[in-house]
């Protein structure tokens, strides 16, 4: 009986250190694909629900400068075979985690961090990133505010040279976008 308890209690203990990493990832991860002329470009991340709250509520409290991890848990992870520029910022072929920079009023930035996998505190240091890219934020697409965060590359609608994509962020009532060319 002695040796059932002793083997039970280290079963248990086992059980408290290995928990909180198992279930420390609360929301699900979604991903999205973009394939470019045979090559991919693609994004993963947390998928964090409003669950009743306001996009205020949760975006609101972020100070002008300030950085939101963009996602849930784990940073959320931007990887690109191909070498490519947002607007006259070129982000190279290779692996970034990506955040959002509140700007003044509600505008936003698009962080590129060369650092991966880094949970959401503490935030980058926004002048050690890799690169800012100025997202345009409109309202909810198609006046539907989305309750479950989602992040989409798209490839380009309106043929533009070399543009080839973009990528989309909503979340409740926000829309960022940022359109994406090859380098």
């Amino acid at each position: 009986m002695k040796a059932f308890a002793n083997g039970l209690s280290g079963v248990l203990v086992a059980a408290c250190f290995v928990a909180p990493v198992a279930f420390s990832q609360d929301a699900p991860r979604g991903t999205s694909n973009l394939d470019v002329r045979g090559k991919t470009v693609s994004v993963e991340y947390g998928r964090p629900s409003l669950m009743g709250r306001t996009l205020d509520e949760m975006l609101g409290t972020v100070p002008s400068g300030g950085i939101w991890r963009l996602g849930a848990d784990t940073s959320t992870t931007f990887k690109t075979e191909l070498d490519l520029t947002f607007g006259g910022v070129s982000i190279p072929a290779g692996e970034y985690s990506i955040w959002m920079q509140r700007q003044d009023g509600d505008s936003w930035n698009l962080l590129f961090d060369k650092k991966q996998g880094q949970s959401g505190e503490p935030a980058p240091d926004a002048s050690e990133c890799f690169a800012s890219v100025p997202l345009k934020v409109s309202g909810p697409h198609d006046g539907i505010p989305l309750d479950v965060l989602t992040i989409a590359l798209d490839p380009t609608k309106v043929p533009v040279p070399d543009r080839v994509g973009e990528i989309r962020i909503q979340w409740g009532t926000l829309e960022a976008r940022a359109f994406f060319a090859l380098k």
